[in-house]
């Protein structure tokens, strides 16, 4: 029996690295190479588009991507966090029901909902046909659903749950000593959460609307869909309609300085603020229950976010896809396609994040975890900023292979990485990586230190020990991670569309196509294949809201 190398938890930084280490820190190299080349493609100054973009349609693409993320922030914490309150700290009819039914949102991505509202909300859609016909009125006023204000409401839709879940576990595990200390000095319940609870779930709150902000960011469908010009598209265009790959990288580190200058205020607003709570957590708040007016008016509250960002939608594709009468005949092998990408993706991230993740929980203040922490960051980048930062480097290695190839042998070796399932599984893991990490690391965490020494003891180093003692330990936690990198590789779409082999398009990018023919018929089957995927993790996080107590989720992934 050997210990040899082996680092225990804050053993010194620059301690002797571990086999164990050395892996970690060149998969987190190799994964920091997109954003890398992103970055760096700034150095070579502007391209001639970059240029021609900058005089154009950058001060829109500047302006329609703020404004997206200011709306987008806005409406989530409206609905989120009073939504989130109320089930929390309330009683009323309903309130269990409705509390499992404010998550089910999250199954559906945004451009979905923004196929569903066009077909219900156009000119010639039931809701206009209806008024029309009730009124007997030919020439009216009614809002365009495809403008920005309209894609901001299909995001606010689908991403408040992100601040809903995370405020709930912070509003359930409050304890009751400072709700009553706050009553004592004379302040009714609306006042007592504007100042005691409302300040204790900030942490909470701006974590959650900041995924909801990096989700706007990186969305492609639903804007590209309703036309409208931001970030995103304007990357897609770049490469795909200008040719220039230094074009599109040097929008994409645009975009990327976006993401992290909203990181870095967030933090800034925070200051030197702390949030612990020192009253006693094992008695929760009693629940106030509601009557009259005010329980109606919970009811409506928590029940429409699922009717408009689920029930709604689903009705609306499903009577699309029962008019077109079947599937396209392409459905199946889309079908097949999205379930292959998903299932290898959700594989390899897991076990990318069990090594990562047990490297950073041996050696927490060494360089194998900040490596891992940077790596972490990718979740941030959009799919378009991940795609362009995949395309140029595997371009660039394709390109010195051909050529030594010719020189060597006379023979073409053609692209080998780019464009292959290869390259879309890299860009895969780069974008997901970090929900898996979170997974794997909260399971980690739950194991206690004296777990830890003895596996240390009495295996044959680092590997042994992961393999024989903490997998078979964190195995849900494993599982948890692999499904939702799963779904979250299903509803994946401009990373996906840059990158897919020739003829190989999955149910995102048969979505996306068919709707942009305007054939929502067609779109309906693929769009309801990634609902259904997205309900699996909607049902986990339900029977955990349902059974909880206290709630943990603060620990959980959000898929």
């Amino acid at each position: 029996m050997s210990i040899l190398g082996s680092a225990r938890p804050g053993s010194a930084p620059f301690a002797r690295l571990t086999a164990l280490d050395l892996a970690a820190l060149a998969v987190a190299l190799v994964l920091a190479i997109p954003l890398l080349s992103v970055c760096l493609s700034l150095l070579g100054g502007p391209s001639a588009t970059f240029a021609h973009l900058v005089a154009t349609v950058l001060p829109d693409y500047i302006i329609n991507t703020l404004l997206l993320g200011v709306f987008v922030v806005a409406g989530v914490l409206i609905i989120g966090v009073p939504a989130a309150w109320l089930v929390a700290t309330c009683e009323f009819p309903w309130r269990r029901f409705l509390e499992a039914a404010l998550v089910l949102p999250l199954a559906a991505p945004a451009y979905v909902l923004a196929y569903a509202y066009t077909d219900l909300l156009d000119s010639y859609g039931p809701v206009q046909t209806t008024l029309r016909a009730v009124l007997g009125v030919g020439d009216y006023w009614f809002p365009e659903i495809r403008s920005l204000p309209g894609a901001a409401l299909m995001l606010v839709f689908v991403l408040y749950p992100y601040v809903y879940l995370l405020a709930r576990a912070r509003f359930l595990s409050e304890s009751a000593t400072a709700m009553e200390s706050a009553r004592l000095l004379g302040r009714g319940p609306w006042r007592s959460f504007l100042t005691v609870s409302l300040p204790l779930a900030r942490p909470a709150i701006a974590a959650g609307a900041t995924l909801a902000l990096m989700e706007a960011f990186a969305d492609y469908g639903t804007v590209s869909y309703f036309g409208v010009p931001v970030f995103t598209t304007g990357i897609y265009r770049a490469w795909f309609s200008f040719g220039d790959p230094t074009g599109a990288a040097q929008l994409a580190a645009l975009l990327v300085g976006f993401v992290a200058l909203a990181l870095y205020l967030e933090r800034l607003a925070r200051g030197k603020a702390r949030y612990h709570e020192t009253g006693r957590r094992d008695r929760r708040v009693t629940p106030a229950r509601l009557t009259g007016v005010n329980k109606f008016a919970a009811i409506a509250f928590c029940a429409l976010p699922p009717i408009f960002g689920f029930l709604l939608p689903a009705l609306s594709l499903t009577q699309l896809l029962l008019e077109a009468g079947a599937p396209a005949r392409d459905f199946w092998r889309h079908l097949i396609n999205s379930l292959t990408l998903a299932i290898l993706a959700g594989i390899v991230a897991t076990a990318v994040a069990l090594v990562l993740a047990f490297a950073r929980h041996e050696r927490p203040r060494g360089p194998v975890a900040k490596a891992v922490d940077f790596v972490s960051l990718g979740y941030a980048a959009p799919g378009a900023v991940i795609a362009v930062g995949v395309l140029i480097p595997f371009a660039s290695f394709d390109n010195m292979l051909d050529t030594v190839t010719r020189s060597m042998f006379g023979s073409s070796v053609g692209l080998v990485l780019t464009g292959s399932i290869a390259a879309l599984l890299f860009a895969y893991q780069v974008r997901f990586l970090a929900v898996a990490l979170q997974s794997v690391g909260a399971g980690l965490e739950r194991i206690t230190p004296s777990v830890g020494g003895a596996a240390r003891m009495m295996s044959r180093g680092n590997w042994d020990a992961l393999w024989r003692v903490h997998i078979p330990l964190i195995a849900p936690s494993a599982l948890t991670a692999a499904l939702i990198v799963f779904v979250d590789v299903m509803k994946e779409l401009p990373a996906t569309l840059m990158l897919r082999p020739f003829n190989f398009d999955t149910l995102a990018v048969a979505a996306n196509n068919y709707a942009a023919d305007e054939r929502l018929g067609f779109a309906a089957a693929p769009s309801l294949a990634i609902v259904a995927a997205g309900i699996i993790p909607c049902i986990l996080l339900i029977r955990f809201i349902a059974s909880s107590a206290y709630s943990r989720s603060e620990s959980m992934p959000l898929p």
